[in-house]
């Protein structure tokens, strides 16, 4: 396949956003692999925030960072990502470059804790308000459950909202695949 899959897709719109020494927001740690990620596209000199409140998430990505020597440019905290605003530290908050979303419930872990629509939507605004101009928020959806779609059509209505002067927003799926597949919300600050 020519066209980018979702995953793949989400990590291009991170590298034309994210760069050395900037910060970077994971605000679904889940198993790590986008903490693991972000911190190497901020290199040592910058700082990847994630934020989990499953306790089985942090101790799978703070394991994941030590194995690649990546947990010294990473603060994880216990936290829904609706607090990111008191937990970035200042002098973070002006480098922020992007953050990724992997919404729904934890691969492999408790499919009745699920993100919410309403937390999901503070979490973005405050990130968007901390972000550099020209950086960028992506969300990657999954909608197969029940909670997942009522999530999808509140930040569907959301973002559809955001002023286009403030930024841009993009949506990114394929739509002749059976059995409700993930899709991105993207949102680039101008």
């Amino acid at each position: 396949m020519k066209m980018e899959g979702i995953l793949p897709f989400a990590r291009l719109l991170l590298e034309k956003a994210v760069m050395k020494g900037s910060a970077a927001i994971d605000a679904t740690v889940g198993n790590g692999h986008d903490t693991v990620f972000l911190a190497r596209l901020v290199g040592e000199e910058g700082r990847v925030f994630g934020f989990d409140i499953q306790e089985k998430a942090l101790i799978n990505t703070t394991s994941r960072l030590k194995e690649q020597g990546l947990n010294e440019q990473v603060t994880l905290f216990d936290r829904g990502h609706e607090q990111a605003a008191s937990c970035i530290p200042p002098e973070w908050k002006s480098r922020l470059t992007g953050a990724v979303f992997n919404l729904g419930y934890l691969p492999k872990g408790d499919k009745s804790i699920v993100t919410k629509p309403e937390t999901t939507i503070t979490a973005v605004k405050q990130i968007f308000e901390m972000l550099v101009p020209g950086g960028i928020i992506v969300l990657v959806i999954y909608h197969g459950h029940e909670e997942g779609r009522e999530e999808k059509e509140k930040l569907i209505d959301f973002v559809e909202k955001i002023d286009q002067q403030k930024a841009h927003v993009l949506r990114y799926e394929f739509i002749n695949q059976a059995n409700n597949p993930p899709f991105i919300l993207a949102i680039e600050k101008r």
